[in-house]
């Protein structure tokens, strides 16, 4: 066999590999055993991870298609109970991202705990690997508009509001809404009391 068309086949069957039946009937099981649900197509290395324990997901969960879940080997993704994470979303960690219960992301949200390295300018810069400032946890209860990034090392608190568009850089104290990029607390979230 030629060797460009062997590499290429065996690329096809990584890049490709959540789409082939066997493969989703499986992770239509652990879905099913947590009493979650995914919705297809789905990208990333999600069937491993659910194998081996380094993806937890909770009851009532839902990934609408063409989520991207990336987990490092040894790393951990945990998402809680009654989480939707739009079409579009991507989780890429590399050591731990903790998302909470009923927490919402709008479509193409973005959430890591490590951004790519680029200071060698002799190696090109997807081979140059990563960089942590630490785990991501999300809290419950929060809600991001659409296209939002939560970067590396950044703590969001329960019930917070991030508006359309902005980038998470630090730490949101619970009920913040923020928004902007970098994201800066406007206002708390206010509940009316009860008459």
């Amino acid at each position: 066999m030629d060797p460009r068309l062997k590499l290429y086949l065996q690329k096809w069957r990584w890049y490709e590999r959540n789409s082939l039946p066997w493969r989703r009937a499986r992770i239509h099981r652990h879905m099913a055993r947590r009493g979650a649900f995914i919705r297809f197509p789905v990208q990333g290395n999600v069937l491993e991870a659910l194998d081996d324990g380094r993806l937890t997901i909770g009851e009532q969960t839902l990934l609408e298609p063409g989520c991207w879940l990336t987990i490092g080997d040894g790393a951990r993704l945990e998402i809680g109970a009654g989480t939707f994470l739009n079409m579009g979303c991507m989780v890429a960690v590399q050591d731990r991202v903790t998302i909470g219960d009923h927490t919402m992301f709008a479509n193409h949200c973005f959430v890591t705990d490590a951004s790519h390295r680029f200071d060698d300018p002799d190696t090109p810069v997807p081979y140059q690997g990563f960089e942590s400032k630490g785990p991501t946890a999300i809290g419950s209860n929060c809600w991001f508009g659409v296209n939002c990034v939560v970067t590396s090392g950044v703590t969001v608190g329960d019930r917070c509001v991030v508006g359309a568009n902005s980038v998470v850089t630090r730490d949101l104290a619970p009920r913040t809404i923020a928004a902007g990029v970098p994201a800066k607390a406007i206002r708390e979230v206010e509940y009316d009391a009860p008459s």
